[in-house]
């Protein structure tokens, strides 16, 4: 049986060259190259030799790479960590003053304040708005 095999190995191997033919290879008068198995009238051709074999290519080295993208992915996850850090320092700020003011709206029926440029004391429905409207971004933004 191994003798076999290996006949038919060495049958196989020997039969791939003899099938391959002549190759050629010439440009055309619009400069574009082409093969056949038969050279073409009136043009010259090159002979290809087809028994060449690619050449192998080397692997490309995995470490650097792989570290370099490693390097760029935890850059962006300590950018985005930063960021999330700000905007959750910004919200925490923004709670804080609109609860303050919030208490401020509630616990004082006469609030003055600036408004155009003028110093005047809020309505009670100016007030009242003002708290609901507080009390709403409390909800919707802060928990």
């Amino acid at each position: 049986m191994r003798r076999m095999i290996l006949a038919c190995s060495v049958l196989l191997a020997l039969s791939t060259g003899a099938t391959a033919g002549q190759i050629y290879k010439w440009v055309d008068g619009q400069g574009n190259v082409h093969f056949g198995s038969q050279p073409p009238e009136g043009q010259d051709a090159a002979t290809v030799n087809p028994n060449i074999s690619q050449p192998k290519l080397a692997a490309p080295p995995a470490a650097p790479q792989q570290e370099s993208a490693e390097k760029a992915q935890e850059d962006a996850n300590e950018r985005v960590r930063k960021e999330v850090a700000e905007q959750e320092a910004e919200l925490k700020n923004f709670c804080d003053n609109a609860r303050y003011n919030l208490a401020q709206l509630q616990n004082n029926p006469r609030i003055r304040m600036e408004i155009d440029g003028e110093l005047r004391h809020l309505t009670e429905e100016e007030r009242q708005e003002r708290i609901s409207t507080g009390e709403a971004a409390l909800k919707k933004n802060c928990q």
